[in-house]
């Protein structure tokens, strides 16, 4: 029975270590280096998700923004759909979170055409956004989009391709769980070089007013950033490189990570539009397949993070 007694108060003292060590070490050592003061909330491009089949569209981001101490929620709009119409789906989605979290503003950060729909947001309801910071934004339109609507319209070349886009976008929606409708010809008309302007004119803020130049860093109180890849081919074991390849035919000579200009991409502050991305390496996939010897993407989401929390935001 001592043996017994003695055992057991061997096994509660252990537990008690090993529990005041843990608090100890959280305590301490803990990180807030990504804690920002409002909730950061991800938006995606063209033909994307929040989370399709266990694959987050930001693969591995969310989570490695939280173990340092961010409030981070991932959204899902139109896989295939206009600006305003995706921007209006987000309205409803950041305002669900809103009332969540408790918090009263976000931190919109947006990939490709989740550029101009994050915009749309602060545009239209910059009460609800502290600040947007697009990843290789759509925000001047994209020589791919241009090079599809060449397609002569009512063609029946015309009526496959986007009835291709169309279906694949119900797919991902379908598999995603979204629920939204899709229209091809509404997504890749705001992504042409025309329909960018259109837009701009309507939500110019943070829009570089030159060619390759930076926008205003804040607009009615909310900031804005933005950062791109500048390079195609990254990685051999990655599949979506050749593809991408293919995709940068349009842009000719000019500086691009396989589907957006490197200067169509500035909006506000450019931390930088030159990491050794392509267009799918800025938000990690596929699978964290990305350039072996440059910057890690979690890297820019985790510095990123740390720059809006010492803005205060």
């Amino acid at each position: 029975m001592i043996k017994i007694i003695k055992s057991l108060t061997m096994i509660f003292v252990a537990t008690f270590a090993m529990q005041s060590h843990a608090w100890f070490w959280d305590s301490w050592f803990k990180s807030d280096y990504t804690e920002t003061k409002y909730p950061i909330v991800l938006a995606h491009g063209l033909l994307g998700w929040d989370n399709l089949l266990g694959i987050e569209y930001y693969y591995k981001i969310p989570a490695e923004l939280r173990k340092d101490g961010a409030e981070v929620y991932t959204t899902q709009v139109s896989a295939v759909n206009s600006s305003e119409v995706r921007g209006e789906q987000l309205i409803v989605e950041v305002e669900n979170i809103l009332a969540v979290s408790g918090a009263n503003k976000v931190n919109l950060i947006g990939h490709s055409h989740g550029g101009p729909t994050i915009r749309y947001v602060a545009s239209v309801r910059p009460d609800l956004v502290a600040s947007v910071t697009t990843i290789a934004g759509v925000n001047k339109g994209s020589n791919t989009a241009d090079f599809l609507r060449q397609i002569p319209e009512g063609s029946a070349l015309e009526g496959v391709a986007f009835a291709l886009v169309e279906s694949l976008g119900a797919v991902i929606d379908f598999l995603s769980g979204g629920g939204y409708d899709q229209d091809a010809m509404g997504s890749i008309s705001s992504l042409t070089t025309e329909g960018a302007l259109a837009f701009n004119a309507l939500h110019p803020q943070g829009i570089p007013t030159s060619a390759c130049g930076e926008g205003d860093y804040s607009v009615n109180g909310i900031r804005y950033y933005s950062w791109s890849g500048g390079s195609v081919l990254t990685n051999v074991l990655d599949i979506a490189d050749p593809f991408l390849g293919i995709a940068s035919i349009p842009f000719g000579s000019e500086n691009n990570d396989g589907l957006v200009g490197t200067c169509d991409s500035h909006l506000g502050q450019v931390i930088r539009d030159d990491y050794a991305m392509n267009h799918l390496d800025e938000v990690n996939l596929l699978f964290g397949l990305h350039h072996l010897f440059e910057t890690d993407p979690i890297t820019t989401f985790r510095n990123h993070a740390n720059r809006l929390k010492k803005a205060g935001l």
